[in-house]
């Protein structure tokens, strides 16, 4: 299926460009094979770059201007709370990645609050955009930049949902999934394989989860050679094992987290693909974009990627060069949900799948949600790690729970959550 859909859509590109030529033109004046594979590229990043162009923030939701007066950072211990005002007196609050922004805050109150200040927030898309620009930070392009700057989105979302009387979801998108179905993430790869089984069916069962993601091979650039296939052969033991121990009904996925080299991805992928896994996740290094495509090109298992991506250009080489089949951007990591929805646009340009990729604990749950239920081109599963948080808060639109591996979005304004005030009365603005 995989390989037609490539070929589908490769022989579209073409056939459009050829279409473009002058009646009676021949293949020598169509130029070199290279030629032809070049001119299809860059109609093909035409596309995305038209793509990328298009807002995602609802902003006609918004009659007058929502003018930020203070964007606080506050902290108690290793949990983080943003807390936007406007100049009208609406407010929006976020939980920040406490397991990032402990060594990143000073870069949320340096580097990106003074910017936000007496701006408009119903241009959020050119905000998040600029923002780069402000002080030069690009120059910290990845986490460091992303995890401080989605803190501020989410809280903004927060607040204009709250004024507009919508979740999140409705901001950014049309509702497509009012409730998310969830694959369990697991991790476990530096145990046995008789403990890592063990610890994998205590959480299937703890949340009737349907869909399961294992890990395979070691840690990214765990080992000085990259030929090798993992600790003492647990990747060729554990595989065919999880298949046989949950059944042909279980949807499975693998992640490497980028641990092989490209022949090592092409033979685990093929193992992967004997025991009917739907996708294989960072087979190379995320940022080996050729390398990442020959194994795409090599395999009938859907590749999946974008966790470490930071770049939308990155994904849009990506999917332009059918290097990913699944792009996963982390809305926390990738800067926040309109960026991470740009990136879906263009995969659903090109008949691909989005899947976020879930950062854990604090309320990463909740965002994955509101994020998932806007995405036309989801996958069937998404990845969840547990509603364990330090957190507390009250919802009154959704339980919150796993039910027969269902999970149903908040539906109230904003992230549709009430964060405890005592609680946040424990956190000191920085």
């Amino acid at each position: 299926m995989k390989t037609n859909r490539r070929k589908f859509i490769s022989t579209s590109i073409v056939g459009g460009l050829a279409a473009t030529l002058p009646l009676g033109s021949s293949a020598k004046n169509f130029g070199s094979s290279v030629e032809t594979l070049h001119a299809t590229s860059l109609q093909a990043t035409s596309q995305l770059d038209e793509i990328l162009k298009q807002p995602v923030f609802k902003k006609e939701l918004f009659s007058f201007p929502v003018i930020i007066q203070t964007l606080e950072l506050l902290r108690y211990g290793n949990s983080f709370l943003c807390r936007v005002r406007s100049k009208d007196g609406a407010e929006g609050m976020s939980v920040g990645h406490s397991g990032q922004l402990t060594s990143l805050y000073p870069i949320f109150t340096n580097l990106l609050q003074p910017f936000f200040i007496n701006k408009d927030a119903r241009d959020l898309d050119l905000l998040i955009e600029k923002v780069y620009i402000y002080k030069l930070n690009f120059r910290l392009n990845g986490m460091a930049l992303g995890v401080p700057l989605a803190t501020i989105e989410f809280a903004i979302l927060d607040m204009m949902g709250r004024i507009a009387g919508k979740p999140i979801g409705q901001l950014i998108g049309d509702i497509h999934h009012p409730e998310v179905a969830v694959y369990q993430a697991t991790e476990y790869r530096e145990k046995p394989v008789a403990e890592s089984m063990e610890l994998i069916k205590r959480d299937v069962a703890e949340y009737n989860a349907k869909a399961l993601k294992i890990k395979v091979g070691g840690l990214m650039f765990g080992t000085a050679d990259m030929n090798a296939v993992g600790p003492a052969g647990r990747t060729e033991t554990i595989i065919p094992l999880v298949r046989k121990t949950f059944g042909d009904k279980m949807v499975l996925y693998a992640d490497s987290n980028g641990f092989y080299s490209v022949k090592e991805a092409i033979r685990v992928g093929k193992l992967l693909e004997e025991n009917r896994f739907e996708f294989f996740e960072e087979p190379v290094p995320f940022d080996w974009y050729e390398e990442t495509k020959q194994v795409a090109d090599a395999l009938t298992i859907p590749v999946a990627g974008g966790e470490q991506e930071y770049s939308l250009h990155g994904f849009r080489w990506l999917i332009a060069n059918d290097g990913l089949q699944i792009v996963q951007p982390d809305y926390f990591y990738f800067g926040g949900m309109i960026r991470a929805m740009k990136v879906a646009r263009m995969a659903q340009a090109f008949g691909k799948s989005c899947t976020p990729h879930m950062t854990g604990g604090d309320l990463g749950f909740l965002y994955m949600m509101h994020f998932v239920s806007a995405l036309p081109n989801a996958l069937p599963y998404h990845e969840f790690k547990g509603f364990k948080t330090n957190v507390v808060f009250e919802c009154k639109t959704s339980p919150l729970q796993s039910v027969n591996g269902l999970v149903k979005v908040p539906t109230g304004p904003g992230s549709g959550v009430e964060i405890d005030p005592e609680f946040i009365r424990k956190h000191l603005v920085l």
